[in-house]
């Protein structure tokens, strides 16, 4: 596993930075951005996130400790085109490779994209370190992504959950508010579980209800920050009026953790704004969180 260099950006900062071998916990950038159709920027997100991260606060009120485990490993980036093109195969072939590896070593990873289309060479990782028994795919989004094909590519970040479809593993998709109706077919077609972001707010009871949908024990969490409302997540390719509060995503992805076993997770999509960091800290204040919740 390469070192990390002094001089790169490591999630929450040196203090606490171990090696690779001792860190339970392992940050994965992954700044590849080739099929934005919309606002452009997200290979710049996994650099923000962990620019934003030497900001956040180690002691966590709600869990009331420091959630930093034995130590956090900060990969270096993989499949980064800031500065060249990448073929989507490519992007995955490499993020498959890697996420194999870490995950056969032992890691929680946490993958910080980038665009979504990078999740699908996630999951098929996973998917091929636990062949014995499938696992839950639930997203945290504003859009369908089930497209077969968006702009002449099927690993357009619009059809990244279609892939994943076909892999065979069930998914739950929640805050969903932008379906074409390709996607609205489909989801009647396979009897595919959507919780549309109108349920979440006329539904009190919408996590215990979508908790209860999830057929496996074992989860892999994918969030695309346009899932959040753009009210406290502005900096996103494709924002959606609506989407999941701060405390309601939050209760959700504790009560997700404590109820499953989360074998893995990624934040997708950040896309920053010039001028702000609301974006970028609530981001990495995230992924503090789902540490948090996985150590628990």
């Amino acid at each position: 596993m390469p070192a990390q260099t002094s001089t790169a950006l490591s999630f929450l900062g040196t203090d606490v930075s171990v090696s690779y071998e001792k860190a339970e916990v392992v940050i994965l950038p992954v700044p590849y951005e080739a099929t934005t159709t919309y606002r452009q920027g997200c290979k710049y997100g996994p650099e923000a996130i962990l620019e934003a991260s030497q900001q956040v606060e180690y002691y966590d009120d709600e869990l009331e400790r420091e959630v930093w485990p034995s130590g956090i490993y900060t990969h270096p980036a993989i499949a980064d085109t800031r500065n060249g093109q990448m073929t989507a195969e490519a992007m995955l072939q490499t993020t498959q490779a890697t996420v194999q590896k870490l995950v056969q070593d032992g890691k929680f990873v946490i993958a910080l994209g980038g665009e979504h289309s990078i999740t699908a060479g996630v999951v098929t990782a996973y998917q091929q370190a636990y062949p014995e028994e499938p696992f839950t795919v639930v997203q945290i989004d504003a859009h369908g992504d089930l497209r077969h094909e968006y702009e002449g590519s099927i690993y357009n970040h619009a059809c990244v959950m279609r892939r994943i479809v076909e892999l065979g593993l069930p998914t739950v998709q929640i805050g969903v508010r932008s379906l074409c109706r390709e996607e609205a077919d489909l989801i009647k077609e396979k009897g595919l579980t959507v919780v549309r972001a109108q349920e979440l707010a006329s539904q009190p009871d919408w996590i215990t209800q979508t908790l209860s949908r999830i057929s496996t024990r074992r989860v892999f969490l994918t969030i695309d920050l346009d899932g959040v409302d753009p009210a406290a997540m502005p900096g996103v390719g494709t924002p959606e009026p609506g989407g999941l509060s701060w405390f309601a995503l939050l209760s959700f992805l504790r009560q997700l953790f404590q109820s499953y076993e989360v074998i893995g997770a990624d934040v997708m999509e950040l896309a920053p704004i010039s001028g702000s960091v609301v974006s970028e800290f609530t981001a990495a204040k995230l992924v503090y969180k789902l540490i948090g919740y996985h150590t628990s």
